[in-house]
């Protein structure tokens, strides 16, 4: 079973409500953050950025490129310390 399964067999709906609380709060003009968990398996995110195993990243529109809020995992480009990175969270 993949993680957006549930036991039924139907697909998580966590995917659905991210991209719909994101696309609320980028119409109200407000910044959406999310809260990652930096030492999960398969998170890739600037090490230079994590302090105490977390991270707290703006995903909004004019902070990231590519923005992609997928059913698996989110996944942007953005600038750290003027260096372009790719940001994976499964």
């Amino acid at each position: 079973m993949s993680a957006s399964d549930t036991p039924d067999g139907m697909t998580s709906n966590r995917p659905y409500l991210l991209r719909a609380v994101h696309d609320w709060i980028c119409d109200n003009n407000l910044t959406p953050y999310v809260l990652v968990d930096a030492v999960r398996e398969g998170v890739r995110v600037p090490p230079q950025v994590i302090k105490d195993g977390q991270v707290v990243l703006n995903v909004a529109m004019r902070a990231v490129a590519n923005l992609d809020l997928g059913n698996d995992r989110i996944s942007f480009n953005a600038r750290f310390s003027g260096v372009r990175q790719q940001v994976v969270i499964p």
